[in-house]
Protein backbone atom coordinates (compact mmCIF):
# COMPACT_ATOMS: atom_id res chain seq x y z
CA UNK A 1 0.00 0.00 0.00
CA UNK A 2 1.71 3.11 -0.75
CA UNK A 3 2.03 5.82 2.05
CA UNK A 4 1.66 9.20 1.84
CA UNK A 5 3.94 11.82 2.23
CA UNK A 6 4.27 13.53 5.60
CA UNK A 7 3.02 17.20 5.86
CA UNK A 8 6.55 19.30 7.33
CA UNK A 9 5.83 20.96 10.44
CA UNK A 10 7.87 23.99 9.40
CA UNK A 11 8.59 25.88 6.15
CA UNK A 12 12.18 25.98 5.67
CA UNK A 13 12.82 29.52 3.74
CA UNK A 14 10.72 31.01 6.26
CA UNK A 15 12.05 29.64 8.94
CA UNK A 16 15.91 30.45 7.82
CA UNK A 17 13.73 34.16 7.25
CA UNK A 18 13.01 34.37 10.84
CA UNK A 19 16.39 32.90 12.06
CA UNK A 20 18.16 35.96 10.46
CA UNK A 21 15.80 38.82 10.49
CA UNK A 22 15.46 38.30 14.23
CA UNK A 23 18.83 38.95 15.89
CA UNK A 24 18.90 41.98 13.29
CA UNK A 25 15.90 43.40 14.53
CA UNK A 26 17.51 42.87 17.59
CA UNK A 27 20.73 44.73 17.33
CA UNK A 28 18.89 47.36 15.67
CA UNK A 29 16.73 48.35 18.61
CA UNK A 30 19.93 48.05 20.92
CA UNK A 31 21.57 50.66 18.69
CA UNK A 32 18.73 52.98 18.44
CA UNK A 33 18.28 52.70 22.27
CA UNK A 34 21.24 52.25 24.01
CA UNK A 35 24.73 52.29 21.58
CA UNK A 36 24.77 53.71 18.17
CA UNK A 37 27.99 52.32 17.43
CA UNK A 38 25.95 48.72 17.00
CA UNK A 39 24.74 50.07 13.61
CA UNK A 40 28.20 49.13 11.98
CA UNK A 41 27.98 45.58 13.34
CA UNK A 42 24.31 45.87 11.69
CA UNK A 43 25.77 47.21 8.61
CA UNK A 44 27.66 44.09 8.86
CA UNK A 45 25.50 41.25 9.73
CA UNK A 46 23.32 42.79 6.91
CA UNK A 47 25.62 42.69 4.31
CA UNK A 48 26.58 39.23 5.83
CA UNK A 49 22.86 38.37 4.94
CA UNK A 50 22.52 39.83 1.54
CA UNK A 51 26.00 37.63 0.37
CA UNK A 52 24.41 33.98 2.17
CA UNK A 53 20.75 34.81 0.13
CA UNK A 54 22.36 35.81 -3.06
CA UNK A 55 24.39 32.27 -2.89
CA UNK A 56 20.78 30.42 -1.86
CA UNK A 57 19.65 32.31 -5.32
CA UNK A 58 21.56 30.72 -7.19
CA UNK A 59 21.49 27.01 -5.27
CA UNK A 60 18.22 27.90 -6.46
CA UNK A 61 18.52 28.71 -9.90
CA UNK A 62 20.81 25.62 -10.31
CA UNK A 63 18.38 23.46 -9.06
CA UNK A 64 15.62 24.99 -11.08
CA UNK A 65 17.63 24.29 -14.02
CA UNK A 66 18.08 20.45 -12.97
CA UNK A 67 14.58 19.92 -12.72
CA UNK A 68 14.18 21.41 -16.24
CA UNK A 69 16.39 19.40 -17.51
CA UNK A 70 15.17 16.22 -15.87
CA UNK A 71 11.58 17.41 -17.19
CA UNK A 72 13.46 17.65 -20.87
CA UNK A 73 14.90 13.81 -20.57
CA UNK A 74 11.89 12.38 -19.29
CA UNK A 75 9.93 13.67 -22.14
CA UNK A 76 12.13 12.87 -24.61
CA UNK A 77 11.90 9.13 -23.32
CA UNK A 78 8.26 9.54 -22.88
CA UNK A 79 8.31 10.32 -27.07
CA UNK A 80 10.79 7.63 -27.41
CA UNK A 81 8.11 4.87 -25.44
CA UNK A 82 5.61 6.76 -27.47
CA UNK A 83 7.44 6.20 -30.87
CA UNK A 84 8.52 2.63 -30.23
CA UNK A 85 4.61 1.56 -28.99
CA UNK A 86 3.59 3.12 -32.57
CA UNK A 87 6.06 1.47 -34.24
CA UNK A 88 5.40 -2.16 -32.42
CA UNK A 89 1.54 -1.53 -33.46
CA UNK A 90 2.46 -0.53 -37.36
CA UNK A 91 4.56 -4.03 -36.86
CA UNK A 92 2.03 -6.13 -35.11
CA UNK A 93 -1.11 -4.94 -37.88
CA UNK A 94 1.53 -5.40 -41.05
CA UNK A 95 2.59 -9.15 -39.28
CA UNK A 96 -2.04 -9.62 -38.97
CA UNK A 97 -1.95 -8.66 -42.23
CA UNK A 98 1.05 -10.67 -43.46
CA UNK A 99 -0.84 -13.31 -41.53
CA UNK A 100 -4.03 -12.87 -43.64
CA UNK A 101 -2.63 -12.27 -46.53
CA UNK A 102 -0.39 -16.09 -46.07
CA UNK A 103 -4.01 -17.30 -45.14
CA UNK A 104 -5.32 -16.06 -48.44
CA UNK A 105 -2.68 -17.12 -50.62
CA UNK A 106 -3.32 -20.48 -48.98
CA UNK A 107 -6.78 -20.67 -49.50
CA UNK A 108 -6.11 -19.68 -53.38
CA UNK A 109 -3.43 -22.89 -53.75
CA UNK A 110 -5.67 -25.60 -52.34
CA UNK A 111 -8.82 -24.34 -54.32
CA UNK A 112 -6.70 -24.19 -57.83
CA UNK A 113 -5.12 -27.14 -57.37
CA UNK A 114 -8.76 -28.88 -57.38
CA UNK A 115 -8.90 -27.58 -61.20
CA UNK A 116 -7.69 -29.21 -63.86
CA UNK A 117 -9.58 -27.75 -67.30
CA UNK A 118 -8.69 -24.27 -68.02
CA UNK A 119 -12.15 -23.45 -67.72
CA UNK A 120 -12.83 -24.14 -64.29
CA UNK A 121 -9.37 -22.41 -63.42
CA UNK A 122 -9.80 -19.22 -64.93
CA UNK A 123 -13.15 -19.41 -63.11
CA UNK A 124 -12.10 -20.17 -59.72
CA UNK A 125 -8.88 -18.06 -60.18
CA UNK A 126 -11.10 -14.99 -60.48
CA UNK A 127 -13.66 -15.53 -58.31
CA UNK A 128 -10.64 -15.72 -55.51
CA UNK A 129 -9.25 -12.56 -56.65
CA UNK A 130 -12.93 -10.91 -56.60
CA UNK A 131 -12.90 -11.69 -52.85
CA UNK A 132 -9.49 -10.65 -51.82
CA UNK A 133 -10.05 -7.12 -53.80
CA UNK A 134 -13.26 -6.82 -54.91
CA UNK A 135 -16.10 -5.21 -53.71
CA UNK A 136 -19.53 -4.06 -55.67
CA UNK A 137 -17.47 -1.46 -57.88
CA UNK A 138 -14.72 -3.25 -58.85
CA UNK A 139 -13.87 -4.87 -62.15
CA UNK A 140 -11.53 -7.57 -62.23
CA UNK A 141 -10.57 -9.30 -65.88
CA UNK A 142 -8.27 -11.92 -66.66
CA UNK A 143 -6.90 -12.21 -70.14
CA UNK A 144 -5.37 -15.09 -71.60
CA UNK A 145 -2.92 -15.16 -75.11
CA UNK A 146 -4.32 -17.60 -77.28
CA UNK A 147 -2.43 -20.83 -77.82
CA UNK A 148 -1.90 -20.75 -81.48
CA UNK A 149 -2.65 -16.75 -82.24
CA UNK A 150 -0.50 -15.52 -79.50
CA UNK A 151 -3.71 -12.43 -79.96
CA UNK A 152 -4.77 -11.53 -76.21
CA UNK A 153 -8.50 -12.04 -75.46
CA UNK A 154 -11.13 -12.25 -72.35
CA UNK A 155 -11.07 -15.10 -70.79
CA UNK A 156 -13.24 -14.19 -67.52
CA UNK A 157 -15.25 -10.74 -66.40
CA UNK A 158 -17.02 -9.89 -63.01
CA UNK A 159 -17.70 -6.67 -61.46
CA UNK A 160 -18.89 -7.79 -57.44
CA UNK A 161 -20.63 -11.10 -58.02
CA UNK A 162 -21.95 -9.98 -61.35
CA UNK A 163 -20.21 -10.94 -64.85
CA UNK A 164 -19.60 -7.73 -66.76
CA UNK A 165 -19.32 -7.26 -70.55
CA UNK A 166 -16.38 -5.58 -71.65
CA UNK A 167 -16.16 -3.26 -74.78
CA UNK A 168 -12.42 -4.03 -75.19
CA UNK A 169 -11.88 -7.56 -76.05
CA UNK A 170 -8.41 -8.15 -77.08
CA UNK A 171 -7.41 -4.72 -74.26
CA UNK A 172 -7.13 -1.23 -73.82
CA UNK A 173 -4.34 1.24 -73.54
CA UNK A 174 -3.53 -0.31 -70.55
CA UNK A 175 -3.47 -3.64 -71.51
CA UNK A 176 -1.32 -3.29 -74.19
CA UNK A 177 1.18 -1.48 -72.29
CA UNK A 178 1.61 -4.52 -70.19
CA UNK A 179 1.67 -6.72 -73.53
CA UNK A 180 4.30 -4.33 -74.05
CA UNK A 181 6.40 -4.29 -70.93
CA UNK A 182 5.40 -7.72 -68.96
CA UNK A 183 6.00 -4.97 -65.57
CA UNK A 184 3.19 -4.54 -62.99
CA UNK A 185 1.17 -1.32 -63.62
CA UNK A 186 -0.56 0.75 -60.75
CA UNK A 187 -2.17 4.13 -62.07
CA UNK A 188 -3.86 6.02 -58.90
CA UNK A 189 -5.42 8.41 -61.48
CA UNK A 190 -5.81 7.71 -64.51
CA UNK A 191 -6.61 11.12 -65.53
CA UNK A 192 -3.23 12.36 -64.30
CA UNK A 193 -0.99 10.03 -65.62
CA UNK A 194 0.60 11.58 -68.31
CA UNK A 195 1.55 8.09 -70.15
CA UNK A 196 -1.48 7.63 -71.31
CA UNK A 197 -4.36 9.60 -72.89
CA UNK A 198 -7.38 9.51 -70.72
CA UNK A 199 -9.90 11.15 -72.72
CA UNK A 200 -9.15 8.58 -75.55
CA UNK A 201 -9.61 5.21 -73.39
CA UNK A 202 -12.57 6.92 -71.90
CA UNK A 203 -14.20 7.23 -75.43
CA UNK A 204 -13.43 3.78 -76.16
CA UNK A 205 -14.49 2.35 -72.86
CA UNK A 206 -17.86 2.99 -71.75
CA UNK A 207 -16.65 2.08 -67.78
CA UNK A 208 -15.43 4.49 -65.37
CA UNK A 209 -11.93 4.31 -65.00
CA UNK A 210 -10.36 6.23 -61.74
CA UNK A 211 -7.50 3.76 -60.70
CA UNK A 212 -6.49 0.27 -61.95
CA UNK A 213 -3.88 -1.98 -61.18
CA UNK A 214 -2.48 -4.80 -63.73
CA UNK A 215 0.08 -7.45 -63.48
CA UNK A 216 1.36 -10.03 -66.06
CA UNK A 217 0.67 -13.81 -65.54
CA UNK A 218 4.18 -15.30 -66.61
CA UNK A 219 5.91 -18.50 -65.95
CA UNK A 220 9.75 -18.09 -66.47
CA UNK A 221 9.70 -16.43 -69.62
CA UNK A 222 6.34 -17.74 -71.20
CA UNK A 223 3.16 -14.83 -71.24
CA UNK A 224 0.36 -16.56 -70.43
CA UNK A 225 -2.07 -13.45 -69.99
CA UNK A 226 -2.64 -10.68 -67.82
CA UNK A 227 -4.89 -10.04 -64.45
CA UNK A 228 -6.56 -6.44 -64.12
CA UNK A 229 -8.09 -4.64 -61.31
CA UNK A 230 -9.58 -1.03 -62.08
CA UNK A 231 -12.14 0.72 -59.53
CA UNK A 232 -14.12 4.29 -60.66
CA UNK A 233 -12.85 6.14 -58.15
CA UNK A 234 -9.06 7.18 -57.68
CA UNK A 235 -6.64 5.93 -55.42
CA UNK A 236 -8.34 2.94 -54.39
CA UNK A 237 -5.56 0.88 -54.74
CA UNK A 238 -2.16 1.47 -52.98
CA UNK A 239 1.52 -0.41 -53.75
CA UNK A 240 1.21 -2.80 -50.81
CA UNK A 241 -2.06 -4.08 -52.82
CA UNK A 242 0.46 -4.09 -56.32
CA UNK A 243 2.90 -6.30 -54.07
CA UNK A 244 0.06 -8.66 -53.29
CA UNK A 245 -2.04 -8.93 -56.29
CA UNK A 246 2.09 -9.76 -58.48
CA UNK A 247 2.30 -13.26 -55.46
CA UNK A 248 -1.76 -13.52 -56.50
CA UNK A 249 -0.38 -13.33 -60.00
CA UNK A 250 2.28 -15.83 -59.80
CA UNK A 251 0.33 -18.50 -58.47
CA UNK A 252 -2.55 -18.59 -60.64
CA UNK A 253 0.09 -18.12 -63.76
CA UNK A 254 1.46 -21.66 -62.41
CA UNK A 255 -1.93 -22.53 -62.06
CA UNK A 256 -3.38 -21.69 -65.24
CA UNK A 257 -0.39 -23.62 -67.12
CA UNK A 258 -0.71 -26.62 -65.73
CA UNK A 259 -4.37 -26.77 -66.87
CA UNK A 260 -3.17 -25.53 -70.52
CA UNK A 261 -1.02 -28.49 -70.05
CA UNK A 262 -3.78 -31.10 -68.89
CA UNK A 263 -5.76 -29.85 -72.18
CA UNK A 264 -2.64 -30.56 -74.14
CA UNK A 265 -2.15 -33.82 -72.67
CA UNK A 266 -5.96 -34.36 -72.95
CA UNK A 267 -5.92 -33.12 -76.85
CA UNK A 268 -2.77 -35.99 -77.84
CA UNK A 269 -5.40 -39.03 -76.01
CA UNK A 270 -7.49 -38.15 -78.16
CA UNK A 271 -6.55 -36.67 -80.95
CA UNK A 272 -3.92 -37.48 -84.01
CA UNK A 273 -0.32 -35.33 -83.70
CA UNK A 274 -0.15 -35.68 -87.42
CA UNK A 275 -3.90 -34.57 -89.09
CA UNK A 276 -5.35 -33.11 -85.43
CA UNK A 277 -8.16 -35.07 -86.04
CA UNK A 278 -9.98 -37.45 -83.34
CA UNK A 279 -8.49 -41.23 -83.23
CA UNK A 280 -10.79 -44.40 -83.40
CA UNK A 281 -10.68 -44.48 -79.69
CA UNK A 282 -12.33 -41.24 -79.93
CA UNK A 283 -14.68 -42.47 -82.03
CA UNK A 284 -15.60 -45.69 -80.17
CA UNK A 285 -16.66 -43.56 -77.05
CA UNK A 286 -18.67 -41.41 -79.25
CA UNK A 287 -20.86 -43.73 -81.04
CA UNK A 288 -23.05 -45.31 -78.80
CA UNK A 289 -24.02 -42.04 -76.86
CA UNK A 290 -24.75 -40.33 -80.30
CA UNK A 291 -26.36 -43.69 -81.50
CA UNK A 292 -28.85 -43.60 -77.95
CA UNK A 293 -29.33 -39.95 -78.47
CA UNK A 294 -30.79 -40.89 -82.27
CA UNK A 295 -33.24 -43.65 -80.98
CA UNK A 296 -34.17 -41.49 -78.52
CA UNK A 297 -35.22 -38.70 -80.98
CA UNK A 298 -35.93 -41.32 -83.99
CA UNK A 299 -33.86 -39.56 -86.28
CA UNK A 300 -31.02 -41.08 -88.52
CA UNK A 301 -27.36 -41.11 -88.52
CA UNK A 302 -25.07 -41.78 -91.04
CA UNK A 303 -21.56 -43.20 -90.87
CA UNK A 304 -19.07 -42.69 -93.89
CA UNK A 305 -15.52 -44.76 -94.40
CA UNK A 306 -13.03 -43.58 -96.05
CA UNK A 307 -9.95 -44.47 -97.45
CA UNK A 308 -6.91 -43.57 -99.87
CA UNK A 309 -6.48 -44.75 -103.07
CA UNK A 310 -2.70 -46.87 -103.95
CA UNK A 311 -1.42 -44.82 -100.59
CA UNK A 312 1.31 -47.62 -100.67
CA UNK A 313 2.16 -46.02 -103.80
CA UNK A 314 2.84 -42.53 -103.21
CA UNK A 315 5.08 -43.81 -100.17
CA UNK A 316 7.00 -46.23 -102.16
CA UNK A 317 7.78 -43.40 -104.55
CA UNK A 318 8.00 -40.25 -102.73
CA UNK A 319 8.90 -41.03 -99.22
CA UNK A 320 7.01 -41.72 -95.64
CA UNK A 321 7.17 -37.99 -95.54
CA UNK A 322 5.72 -37.11 -98.67
CA UNK A 323 3.16 -39.74 -97.03
CA UNK A 324 2.31 -37.39 -94.09
CA UNK A 325 2.06 -34.50 -96.36
CA UNK A 326 -0.47 -36.46 -98.02
CA UNK A 327 -2.37 -37.58 -94.59
CA UNK A 328 -2.12 -33.96 -93.36
CA UNK A 329 -3.58 -32.79 -96.56
CA UNK A 330 -7.13 -35.27 -96.26
CA UNK A 331 -7.40 -34.46 -93.05
CA UNK A 332 -7.58 -30.77 -93.86
CA UNK A 333 -10.15 -31.38 -96.60
CA UNK A 334 -12.05 -33.32 -94.43
CA UNK A 335 -12.01 -30.59 -91.37
CA UNK A 336 -13.16 -27.78 -93.56
CA UNK A 337 -16.11 -29.51 -94.87
CA UNK A 338 -17.34 -31.46 -91.99
CA UNK A 339 -17.56 -28.55 -90.11
CA UNK A 340 -20.87 -28.12 -88.93
CA UNK A 341 -22.04 -28.86 -85.03
CA UNK A 342 -22.38 -32.86 -84.25
CA UNK A 343 -20.15 -33.45 -86.96
CA UNK A 344 -17.07 -36.11 -85.97
CA UNK A 345 -14.06 -36.80 -88.49
CA UNK A 346 -11.57 -39.42 -87.24
CA UNK A 347 -8.42 -41.08 -88.53
CA UNK A 348 -9.16 -44.44 -87.96
CA UNK A 349 -6.01 -45.90 -88.35
CA UNK A 350 -3.38 -45.22 -91.08
CA UNK A 351 -5.20 -44.19 -94.30
CA UNK A 352 -8.44 -44.68 -93.36
CA UNK A 353 -10.44 -42.03 -92.22
CA UNK A 354 -14.30 -41.62 -90.59
CA UNK A 355 -17.07 -39.39 -90.57
CA UNK A 356 -19.90 -39.59 -88.01
CA UNK A 357 -22.87 -37.09 -89.43
CA UNK A 358 -26.14 -37.10 -86.70
CA UNK A 359 -29.34 -35.89 -87.61
CA UNK A 360 -28.59 -36.92 -91.37
CA UNK A 361 -30.70 -38.46 -94.01
CA UNK A 362 -29.31 -40.89 -96.60
CA UNK A 363 -29.25 -38.50 -99.41
CA UNK A 364 -27.68 -35.59 -97.71
CA UNK A 365 -25.07 -38.24 -96.75
CA UNK A 366 -24.20 -39.14 -99.68
CA UNK A 367 -24.27 -35.50 -101.02
CA UNK A 368 -21.88 -34.71 -98.87
CA UNK A 369 -19.88 -37.55 -99.48
CA UNK A 370 -19.90 -36.89 -103.07
CA UNK A 371 -18.70 -33.01 -102.26
CA UNK A 372 -15.56 -34.77 -100.54
CA UNK A 373 -14.99 -36.93 -103.09
CA UNK A 374 -14.65 -34.38 -105.67
CA UNK A 375 -12.74 -32.02 -103.52
CA UNK A 376 -10.56 -34.63 -102.78
CA UNK A 377 -9.54 -35.74 -106.38
CA UNK A 378 -9.59 -32.12 -107.33
CA UNK A 379 -6.85 -31.25 -104.83
CA UNK A 380 -3.42 -30.91 -106.04
CA UNK A 381 -0.20 -31.99 -103.88
CA UNK A 382 3.48 -31.25 -104.66
CA UNK A 383 5.32 -33.87 -103.79
CA UNK A 384 8.92 -33.05 -104.47
CA UNK A 385 8.32 -30.12 -106.65
CA UNK A 386 5.84 -32.80 -108.72
CA UNK A 387 1.79 -32.32 -108.72
CA UNK A 388 0.26 -34.98 -107.76
CA UNK A 389 -3.31 -35.60 -107.14
CA UNK A 390 -4.87 -38.26 -104.47
CA UNK A 391 -8.65 -40.20 -104.57
CA UNK A 392 -10.52 -41.92 -101.96
CA UNK A 393 -12.77 -44.75 -101.85
CA UNK A 394 -15.81 -43.81 -99.55
CA UNK A 395 -18.33 -46.36 -97.87
CA UNK A 396 -21.82 -45.22 -96.28
CA UNK A 397 -23.81 -47.11 -93.53
CA UNK A 398 -26.81 -45.36 -92.21
CA UNK A 399 -28.05 -46.05 -88.42
CA UNK A 400 -30.93 -47.71 -87.95
CA UNK A 401 -31.70 -48.50 -91.54
CA UNK A 402 -28.69 -50.43 -92.06
CA UNK A 403 -27.28 -51.48 -88.32
CA UNK A 404 -28.74 -51.35 -85.08
CA UNK A 405 -25.62 -50.33 -83.02
CA UNK A 406 -22.02 -48.69 -83.27
CA UNK A 407 -20.12 -52.31 -84.14
CA UNK A 408 -22.27 -52.99 -86.58
CA UNK A 409 -23.33 -49.63 -88.19
CA UNK A 410 -18.97 -49.71 -88.91
CA UNK A 411 -18.84 -53.01 -90.51
CA UNK A 412 -21.29 -52.13 -92.39
CA UNK A 413 -19.78 -49.29 -94.23
CA UNK A 414 -16.61 -50.80 -94.34
CA UNK A 415 -18.25 -53.66 -96.24
CA UNK A 416 -19.43 -50.38 -98.67
CA UNK A 417 -16.15 -49.27 -98.17
CA UNK A 418 -14.83 -52.72 -99.98
CA UNK A 419 -17.44 -52.63 -102.54
CA UNK A 420 -16.05 -49.34 -104.02
CA UNK A 421 -12.49 -50.42 -104.21
CA UNK A 422 -13.64 -53.29 -106.11
CA UNK A 423 -16.06 -51.31 -108.49
CA UNK A 424 -12.56 -49.34 -109.39
CA UNK A 425 -12.04 -46.79 -106.16
CA UNK A 426 -12.55 -43.24 -106.71
CA UNK A 427 -15.99 -43.38 -105.85
CA UNK A 428 -18.77 -43.91 -102.94
CA UNK A 429 -20.86 -46.76 -102.50
CA UNK A 430 -23.97 -46.74 -99.67
CA UNK A 431 -24.36 -50.46 -98.10
CA UNK A 432 -27.48 -52.40 -99.63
Amino acid sequence: MTQKPKTQLFNFPVLLIIVLLLPLLGFFFFATVFEPRFFLFLSFGLLACILYLAMLRNRLIKKQSEIKLWIQNYGEQVNLAEAGIRREKIAIESFREKIINYSQLKGLTERLSMCLTLEDTSKMFSEEVNRMFGDKDTTIILYLFHSKTGTLGISSSQKGQLRVNIKSKKGDAFDQWIVKTMQPLLIEDTKSDYRFDAERILTQEAREIGSLMSVPLMVGEKALGILRIDHPQENHFTTEDLRFLTTVGDLGAVAIENAQLYEHIEQLAIKDGLTGLYLRRYLLERMPEEISRQMRQKTSLAFLMLDLDHFKQYNDKFGHIAGDIVLRTLGMILSDLFKDPGMLVCRYGGEEFSVMLPDCTRQKALALAEEANKRIAEQTIILRRERTRITVSIGIAMFPKDAQNAKELIHKADQALYRAKQEGRNRVCLFS
